[in-house]
């Protein structure tokens, strides 16, 4: 583990970049204190499944009826 402050980790932040490609981790510090830890983004494939939520969603009967009070803010209809 690489421990570096934020003013080294500006000035140095492509090679920082390059010890996490390599599997390091790097924490940077304000004040002598860890703030950040930079490590290697592992992206996790979920594999997506079509119809997963089928019969868990209900859409409301009036779903696409505008309610009075915002139709007439828009203008849309007469109060």
């Amino acid at each position: 583990m690489h421990i570096t402050n934020i003013s080294e980790a500006k000035a140095q932040l492509s090679a920082l970049i390059e010890r996490v490609l390599r599997g390091e981790e790097v924490v940077i510090g304000k004040a002598g204190k860890p703030v950040a830890r930079l490590v290697k983004y592992e992206r996790q494939e979920v594999a997506r499944r079509p119809g997963a939520l089928a019969g868990q969603i209900t859409i409301a009967p009036d779903f696409d009826e505008l309610p009075e009070d915002i139709a007439e803010a828009f203008g849309v209809h007469e109060p």
